[in-house]
């Protein structure tokens, strides 16, 4: 209500200031191929392409279709009501087929629909008001789009909520969905709260401040101080921890340590600067302080999150410490384990050499010497650690088994890797002869398919290439089965692609030509039933509606034509066809009906209907009456034969049938 004042004020003000422009008044228009037209210019581009998009899934869902209209103001006329039934008439939108028409100026609106619809009246005023009306007075011209949308699916019992819904509300689809994002945010917001408060130790921080503004500015000041002074003690804590480990594991062991350490005071440094900043006699705004605390939680956060990781490693040093002696005996064990099987790893080696191509070995050619050198580290640090426990030294200890463990653990990566390499060039093999089948079947499958654009031959020709390479490097002792594997595949995919994309292309093209049989059946009839009425009453039917009942006619000669050689356009031809018949029709009747209603004529009813079929005037230039005659249209397309009527029109499932779109509705917004 207060935005509905602030626009009339802004409009009074703009009256009297600044002299009266009059907003362009819009007579019944022609509907676009699409489903919105915006004259109006309301709807941004990306609105327009959402909207679409929201209209098109009504269609898919429900079978329903909705146009929406924005204009400035209607005219000719000027009720909402009659202008959008006449613009639903006009453009031969039938029973399941609904329009919005929306006069954004002078702020009406209407949903013109069908009484032989799936959507009784009743609902359709209960979506207007409950629906679209809040959404327009809000201004919100997607938000009435999707409003109307959802009201008519709910309506058609496809969907919940919306008019038909057991409470009534509506509320609009898009409104849901955002309180339904703004909860789950919620939500994931308290949750990250909750888990980071659960931080333990000392380098733990308050709060987390990701998400939307949850947290009140007092409470985020607050909890910014708390991991200031939290973090604080961490970082003195560390320094003593650091202090007691350099002595217990030496300066190598703790340098790290160190490094972090240091990066993490200048973290604190820079979040007390951030705070002095809000504790100064200059005030800060709201905003200000949110960001400035939320930088200082950060700070804080990413400090005891670095401190706390290097923590754990000190931690294991000091739990080998505890139990050295056995700690080295466990690392001696694993050191011969590994040095056994390097000689196997040697042998394995050496054997693929007689099979295989030196790049097709080159990731573990040297990898039995590289482990031996990490066996000669690892022999040192356990001579230094031996010594060390003989002397009471249980930290020098504990740093030379972790160095021993690190350096047996890298050299047995390196021999096992030799043995996996070995069994990936033995399934590289295999599999590369069974795609090179598979390639050869994919051959004869594409040999057979249309090539209009030598995609298929250069397929072909690239495939047959790879897998007489692959052959030729799959023999011999110097083979490289996995680099062929690989560009067998990347050709399989290529031919797969092609494949794919002519099959997909044929069944597009036959769904065209299912289709296209059934819509050069119903375009025949229309046309032929636009025809025959328009020649019976050819006297009372003026320009327009011959004009598009020619056009019509072409448009099926052309679909005829064309249904053998490209079936996708002969079905665009058909359908608009279909569309300019159901026009024809629709201008014809009206034509009819005011020639009807003009004022009587002498010579009684026969003499008008006389008139009306055009039977007088004929006769009097010398003419005959019949279909066929020189005026008229009989045979006039060709190919076409009469018949009864199929559904169908300018919109789909427009021509015929229906009932009445007159009812009481629509309003003000």
């Amino acid at each position: 209500m207060r935005a509905r004042w602030a626009a009339m004020l802004a409009l009074m003000l703009a009256l009297v200031c600044v002299p009266a422009t009059a907003a362009s008044a819009t007579p019944p228009v022609d509907l676009g191929s699409g489903y919105v037209l915006d004259d109006a210019g309301v709807l941004s581009s990306a609105d327009a392409d959402a909207a679409e998009e929201r209209l098109t899934q009504l269609r898919a869902d429900t079978g329903v279709d909705l146009w929406v209209v924005f204009v400035d103001t209607f005219t000719d006329p000027d009720s909402s009501e009659a202008w959008a039934n006449e613009t639903a008439s006009r453009n031969g939108l039938g029973p399941t087929q609904y329009l919005l028409a929306v006069a954004v100026d002078s702020r009406q609106f209407y949903i013109s629909g069908d009484s032989e619809g799936p959507v009784t009246f009743d609902q359709l005023g209960a979506i207007e008001q409950q629906d679209v009306q809040p959404a327009l007075a809000a201004e919100d011209w997607l938000g009435a789009i999707d409003a109307a949308a959802a009201g008519l699916t709910a309506a058609t019992g496809n969907g919940t909520g919306g008019a038909s819904g057991s409470d009534g509300g509506s509320g609009g689809g898009i409104l849901t969905v955002i309180l339904a994002i703004a909860a789950v945010g919620a939500a994931i917001a308290v949750i990250v709260v909750f888990v980071r408060r659960r931080r333990s130790g000392a380098g733990g921080s308050a709060v987390g401040t990701s998400g939307p503004p949850a947290v009140p500015t007092a409470e985020l000041a607050r909890r910014a101080a708390s991991a200031l002074v939290e973090m604080d003690d961490a970082i003195k804590t560390s320094t003593q921890e650091l202090g007691f480990a350099t002595a217990q594991f030496g300066e190598a062991a703790t340098e790290e340590f160190s490094r972090v350490l240091a990066e993490a005071r200048a973290d604190l440094d820079k979040a007390f600067e951030i705070q002095q900043t809000l504790d100064d006699e200059t005030p800060d705004s709201d905003a200000e302080v949110r960001a400035a605390t939320t930088r200082i939680i950060e700070l804080c956060e990413g400090a005891g999150a670095r401190l706390d990781a290097k923590a754990e490693a000190f931690d294991e040093l000091r739990r080998l410490e505890q139990n050295a002696p056995e700690a080295l005996a466990r690392v001696q064990d694993e050191r011969e384990e590994v040095l056994g099987a390097l000689a196997t790893a040697d042998a394995t080696l050496a054997r693929l050499r007689g099979s295989y191509a030196d790049e097709a070995l080159a990731a573990v050619a040297d990898n039995p010497a590289q482990a031996r050198s990490r066996i000669e580290f690892a022999d040192e640090q356990i001579a230094i650690a031996t010594a060390a426990i003989g002397a009471g030294r249980g930290g020098e200890a504990a740093v030379g088994i972790r160095a021993a463990e690190e350096a047996v653990s890298q050299a047995r990566l390196l021999e096992r890797a030799v043995e996996t390499l070995a069994a990936d060039l033995v399934e590289g093999e295999r599999g590369a002869q069974a795609l090179i089948t598979e390639l050869e079947r994919d051959i004869v499958t594409a040999s057979t398919l249309p090539d209009g654009d030598g995609r298929v031959a250069a397929a072909i020709a690239a495939t047959r290439t790879q897998i007489d390479t692959a052959r030729e490097n799959l023999a011999g002792t110097a083979r490289r089965p996995l680099a062929m594997l690989q560009g067998l595949e990347s050709v399989d995919t290529q031919i797969d692609a092609v494949v794919q994309g002519v099959r997909d292309a044929e069944a597009a093209a036959q769904r065209a030509r299912q289709m296209l049989a059934q819509h050069l059946m119903q375009a025949q009839a229309q046309v032929a039933a636009a025809e025959d009425y328009i020649t019976a009453r050819r006297g009372g039917v003026g320009a327009e509606a011959r004009t598009r009942l020619a056009e019509a006619g072409a448009s099926l000669v052309r679909a005829q034509q064309l249904q053998s050689s490209d079936p996708a356009q002969a079905l665009q031809q058909a359908q608009r066809a279909e569309q300019l018949a159901a026009q024809a029709m629709q201008r014809a009747q009206a034509d009819v009906g005011a020639f009807s209603a003009g004022p009587a004529q002498g010579g009684g009813n026969g003499m008008m209907n006389a008139v009306l079929g055009g039977i007088v005037i004929n006769s009097l230039l010398g003419g005959g009456s019949s279909r066929g005659s020189s005026g008229g249209f009989g045979g006039g397309f060709g190919g076409f034969s009469g018949g009864g009527r199929s559904g169908g029109g300018m919109r789909p499932g427009s021509f015929g049938g229906g009932g009445t779109r007159g009812r009481r509705g629509g309003g003000r917004f």
